[in-house]
């Protein structure tokens, strides 16, 4: 590993890892829908409320009919309303995975995270490619048939955001999380959905020592196969984005590309979050905002771009306008986690990160 500089670095880091997952994932909740919320709904809507540029949470809807058309939770997510975390799957699974490595450490198999979610996580709270694998292992079956049998969402964003933990305790061992996230992944998707997941903690782990978020995704799409449309989709933004192709013009270019894949699928949202992590350039607001306003899978994409940007910032870096309101605590449907503080999950990720290095 190419060290980073200090164990305080390290520990800022992947606080900022932490804080930028849960301050993303509420930035995009309101708007979690993407046939509703276009991105030019979603401009419209932050046009209307004098809330473009996007510089803090969702601001209450402008009209009433907007608020109908939001997520239920968005009461929770807007700006002055936020007082820690909503609970939501994109912070759970971070959280399982931490109590999956400090269970089993860094050999776990694929049965034993299935294990723990029969433990920790209730029925109700997982969703698509999770539910069909729940719901396959509560009936007998093993991985790899609980990807499998009867799941029409094996190629869906589950197994994406179920990998920072991988990234954040394998600092600078980008091809240590993949190999992580991979074995957590298959429990519940195939193809891209598995390759997803070792893109999505590759690029975490990259983060801690790449100069540049350009060059953090390059490391990332390495652990991939080069032919998977996941990685030729990646690319592709990328070669936009390098010929100072606009941030709208790269998207839409990119949406007709992958037109048909339904917006919960892989690959459109890791075009969005690709673009939004290279548009961002590093900055955390700037990062975190264009991510969501890209629409789709508006709380993932915006979860994984935060914890991306937070590793790269540092928690100390992160504007306080997306950290104070979250009040250093986690609302969580895993067993024995509801109220924990993010603090305490910074703190004994950091011990599995150092303890593994």
């Amino acid at each position: 590993m190419t060290a980073v500089a200090t164990d305080v670095a390290l520990a800022d880091r992947i606080l900022g890892g932490w804080l930028g997952r849960i301050a993303g994932n509420m930035l995009g909740k309101p708007v979690e829908q993407g046939e509703v919320w276009t991105r030019d709904r979603i401009d419209r809507y932050l046009r209307r409320a004098a809330a473009l540029p996007l510089t803090d949470y969702f601001p209450e809807p402008p009209t009433e009919e907007e608020g109908l058309a939001l997520r239920p939770e968005w009461r929770e997510c807007v700006r002055g309303r936020v007082h820690g975390s909503c609970r939501d799957d994109d912070v759970d699974y971070a959280i399982l995975g931490l109590d999956l490595l400090e269970t089993y450490g860094f050999g776990f198999g694929t049965e034993q995270v299935g294990d723990l979610w029969l433990l920790r996580l209730p029925y109700l709270q997982t969703f698509t490619a999770e539910r069909a694998a729940y719901r396959n292992l509560a009936n007998g079956l093993k991985p790899p048939l609980t990807a499998t049998y009867d799941n029409p969402y094996q190629e869906w964003i589950g197994a994406l955001i179920r990998a920072d933990i991988y990234g954040w305790t394998s600092p600078g061992l980008p091809r240590r999380a993949a190999s992580l996230a991979r074995r957590d992944a298959v429990l519940s998707h195939t193809g891209n959905g598995v390759y997803g997941a070792m893109w999505a903690a590759a690029l975490i782990s990259a983060a801690f020592t790449a100069p540049t978020v350009r060059q953090a995704l390059e490391v990332a799409l390495t652990v991939i196969p080069a032919s998977s449309r996941l990685a030729r989709t990646v690319r592709r933004v990328v070669s936009l984005h390098d010929t100072r192709m606009t941030w709208e013009d790269t998207l839409t270019t990119v949406a007709g590309e992958t037109a048909g894949l339904g917006w919960i699928h892989t690959v459109p949202n890791a075009a969005v979050l690709t673009a939004g992590l290279l548009y961002g350039d590093g900055d955390f607001t700037r990062t975190i905002a264009l991510t969501v306003r890209g629409g789709l899978d508006t709380d993932s994409n915006g979860a994984t771009a935060g914890s991306v940007a937070g590793v790269l910032t540092g928690a100390t870096a992160i504007p306080g306008q997306w950290k104070d309101p979250l009040e250093d605590t986690v609302r969580s449907a895993v067993f024995g986690f509801d109220g924990v503080r993010i603090s305490e999950l910074a703190e004994r990720t950091l011990r599995l990160a150092e303890a593994n290095v």
